[in-house]
């Protein structure tokens, strides 16, 4: 490919839109007041934008992706100002929904990328999976109205209960909340060093539930 030809295909696209997608890994927020992201996860941006971090619960906003296991925040970060951020983590795909006014959905900690400023949070743990791994321990409760980029590793499966899920594959649901399942039978035929194996599982016919093709790690204690 020409030089040129190189430049032009991989420059920035415009479509008027606050999230874009420039490809499926890398969000463009074209920036005109505030954003919440992910910390670290920029990695570009242009124009007149500053940043704020925001560690934890406890930092003075609502509380967002804390980990209740260790007690510790992760760090987000505010971004205000006019110009274009370019958001990234670790390749993951990336995928925007669009929240209506009284619309939410409780993300996993780890798959939250960003969202607008429209959109209200807060930290919701599911006491009866409070013993559970990373997946759906502690997770990020947002309602609209607004968009919000939540991110996969591959592509996702969205699910009706009643189903049941690894916690560590669970990346969000909707209009249904998880109760704990333990498979005891199933740990053994698969020889697991547990005696248990525990699962989430959604009840009912209401709402839905996003899987991924990965199971996230088990946060360090």
């Amino acid at each position: 490919m020409h030089i040129d030809d190189f430049v032009s295909t991989n420059e920035p696209t415009d479509d008027g839109e606050q999230f874009q997608l420039e490809n499926d890994k890398l969000l463009d927020v074209a920036l005109d007041g505030s954003v919440m992201a992910k910390a670290g996860s920029m990695i570009a941006s242009d124009g007149d934008i500053s940043f704020e971090g925001k560690s934890s619960a406890e930092g003075g906003i609502t509380g967002f992706l804390k980990e209740a296991a260790t007690g510790e925040g992760t760090p987000v970060m505010e971004a205000t100002g006019t110009g274009h951020l370019y958001l990234a983590d670790q390749e993951k795909k990336i995928q925007l929904l669009e929240l209506e006014a009284g619309q939410s959905v409780s993300v996993n900690g780890n798959d939250v990328l960003a969202f607008e400023s429209s959109v209200t949070y807060e930290i919701r743990t599911v006491e009866s999976i409070a013993g559970f791994s990373a997946g759906g321990m502690t997770n990020v409760f947002l309602e609209g109205p607004g968009t919000i980029a939540i991110t996969t590793h591959g592509e996702p499966l969205v699910l009706r209960p009643p189903v049941r899920t690894d916690p560590s594959a669970t990346v969000a649901w909707s209009g249904t909340t998880p109760g704990s399942h333990v498979d005891s039978a199933l740990s053994n035929l698969i020889g697991q060093s547990s005696d248990e194996t525990y699962q989430l599982e959604f009840t009912g016919s209401d709402g839905f539930v996003v899987v991924q093709p990965y199971e996230e790690g088990t946060p360090q204690q």
